[in-house]
């Protein structure tokens, strides 16, 4: 599980984790990540639950999803228990999801999970490589960083230097214009 603070201000995410990843348990599922991010209408408290074990056994996203009810069943648990520990000294709005089929990669871990899977990394500004955009299959990962096929070649890239890295959901192969599903013949009696 990955924990994250985007805000000024100095929340202790490790807790909040702690007091969310029983609930999510208990509904089985686990924290993927959470987060405290500023938006347009304020603080707002983000946590990602996936089904128990697709971490440790690498789940594709499709089969590590939990269904919004899920979701709904671990907002209104951990909502009090939140309000009952006081550790958020702020109004905020509070979201409970999916990390999605879009998800973002945000550790080497979830990059080695993934691996085979196609992906976006785009890169820093002022990182080496000129390209600032990567798209194409992830093939390997080593400690350094990630190896991504693209069409037919091959590029490296350092952990460092990428500031996000999602997953792309590939829908299937496009139908071949004027080549609807085929058609059965009527039966004439």
């Amino acid at each position: 599980m990955m924990l994250a603070s985007r805000s000024p201000q100095s929340i202790d995410i490790a807790a909040i984790a702690a007091i969310i990843a029983p609930i999510a348990e208990a509904h089985g599922g686990e924290l993927a990540h959470v987060e405290m991010v500023r938006g347009p209408s304020g603080m707002t408290l983000r946590v990602d639950i996936e089904k128990r074990g697709a971490t440790v056994e690498k789940w594709s996203t499709e089969k590590a999803a939990i269904d919004l009810e899920v979701c709904a069943e671990i907002a209104r648990e951990a909502s009090p228990a939140l309000d009952v520990a006081d550790i958020i000294p702020f109004k905020y709005h509070f979201e409970v999801g999916t990390p999605g089929v879009e998800r973002e990669l945000r550790s080497r871990a979830d990059y080695e999970r993934f691996v085979g899977n196609r992906v976006r990394i785009k890169l820093y500004a002022n990182a080496a490589d000129t390209e600032k955009a990567i798209d194409g299959v992830l093939s390997t990962v080593n400690e350094n960083g990630v190896l991504v096929v693209i069409g037919s070649r091959e590029k490296s890239i350092n952990f460092g230097d990428i500031r996000v890295g999602r997953l792309v959901f590939e829908f299937g192969p496009t139908p071949r214009p004027g080549k609807g599903p085929a058609k059965t013949p009527k039966k004439s009696n």
